[in-house]
């Protein structure tokens, strides 16, 4: 039975205890991960080859209603890749230098995790699509006549896309 105190009062502090342990106890390898055996097969297939390749892991799109593990297994990769992992959501990155700066800020094996990356505008896609293919960012300086455009390379990254 829920307690009352939860229900109205969850500033508690036994309740925001509970966060603190559920991402203690969120399994961080792979051997860990229960229920969906063929997306842990599949993972793991995924994550050996890229790493006998010495190569940053194919870019990924995970789809499915909230609570099923999409972030803890963007976690997960970004442990069995030995990489860092940087958070966001699609509608905070509102313009294309947004994106940049998580993007030049990026190690080798990095993952990059978008949750609600369908709801990215047009004009940031436009940034992420070269950054995958080539791991280049494009910047555009100046304006009019004088603007050019400047290639950054950008370290061999794994983005997770959420939807």
């Amino acid at each position: 039975m829920i307690e009352a105190d939860r229900l109205i009062a969850p500033e508690n502090p036994a309740f925001r205890d509970e966060d603190v342990i559920d991402r203690a106890i969120r399994p961080k390898k792979l051997a860990d991960y229960q229920g969906q055996d063929h997306v842990r097969d599949q993972m793991e297939i995924f994550i050996k080859a890229a790493q006998l390749r010495s190569e940053a892991l194919d870019h990924l799109l995970i789809f499915g209603p909230p609570g099923l593990g999409k972030t803890t297994l963007a976690n997960i990769v970004a442990n069995e890749m030995e990489g860092n992992i940087r958070t966001t959501s699609g509608p905070v990155l509102e313009k294309a230098g947004d994106l940049a700066a998580l993007l030049t800020n990026l190690e080798e094996n990095d993952v990059l995790f978008i949750d609600e990356i369908h709801r990215l505008s047009p004009m940031v896609e436009e940034v992420l699509y070269p950054a995958m293919e080539d791991y280049q960012l494009d910047i555009m300086i100046g304006e009019g006549p004088a603007a050019r455009s400047i290639k950054i390379d950008l370290p061999p990254f794994t983005l997770i896309g959420a939807t």
